[in-house]
């Protein structure tokens, strides 16, 4: 359980994130995953990062049974923590200095949307889910991540709705490059990292740098822009009335992440 690299080819490292039942991350996991990606990063011998999820879903977001616990002490930590944590994951994959190849099974919510709206690129299996249903869990953020993966009306209706997208429908907007069986979802993920691996590496960190900075968002400060709207929702009370009736929405999917963690 927790967050591993392996280095299934040369040039290529997986890193991968196993939090049962849902991977709905805690505080250390999000800067756990953070350390792991630029790790992977710094390394010369590294030309792809492949990040991937073993369990139920790619991502369920954070945990909230951790912010409610921490609040029901009076505390503020677990939400300080946490908002820390995923601006630190999402920017190490922004930031990551070779290409990230994001691999995405079952549901990809909240803090997932966060990970792989800042990947480079997005392999899918044909039962992926993506969404931010934040304003179920009584949350805001992500939505600067979200509107890199469709148009900006989608992104406020799905944002405003809590509804899902699906990755054949992401990739009609172009922003998942392939859509696969699950079976076959590493497979392919790899083979897109074997291809880009095959690039000179110095040429590759330079193209990295290249498009991050001609990109036309800022992505860390739109981000931390949308988490103080999180702490004031917090702070006015807003988020803890919404939080406490957390659970399974009308119409949720069988084995949709609902009591044990919040996107």
């Amino acid at each position: 359980m927790g967050v591993s690299t392996s280095r299934p080819d040369h040039g290529i490292a997986v890193i991968t994130v196993d939090f049962p039942p849902v991977n709905a991350l805690p505080v250390q996991g999000w800067y756990d995953l953070a350390d792991a990606v630029r790790a992977a990063g710094h390394d010369p011998d590294l030309r792809c990062v492949v990040l991937a999820a073993e369990g139920r879903g790619f991502n369920a977001g954070v945990d909230i049974k951790e912010l409610q616990r921490d609040a029901a002490a009076g505390g503020h930590d677990a939400l300080i923590g946490v908002n820390r944590g995923c601006a630190e994951a999402f920017s190490a994959v922004y930031a990551c200095e070779v290409p990230v190849v994001a691999a995405v099974h079952g549901f990809c919510l909240g803090g997932g949307i966060g990970l792989v709206g800042n990947a480079d690129a997005i392999v899918a299996s044909e039962e992926a889910t993506f969404g931010l249903p934040e304003l179920d869990r009584g949350a805001l953020g992500a939505a600067t991540h979200l509107a890199r993966l469709v148009p900006q009306h989608l992104m406020r209706a799905l944002y405003y709705t809590s509804r899902t997208a699906t990755a054949a429908e992401l990739q009609a907007h172009g922003s998942v490059w392939k859509v696969v069986p699950r079976a076959g979802l590493r497979h392919a993920a790899l083979d897109l990292a074997r291809e880009i691996a095959r690039k000179d590496g110095g040429l590759l960190r330079l193209a990295k740098a290249a498009i991050n900075g001609i990109d036309p968002v800022d992505v860390h400060r739109s981000y931390r822009f949308e988490q103080g709207f999180t702490f004031e929702a917090n702070l006015s009370g807003v988020a803890d009335r919404v939080r406490d009736t957390f659970g399974a929405p009308a119409g949720a999917p069988a084995g949709s992440p609902t009591e044990e963690g919040r996107p």
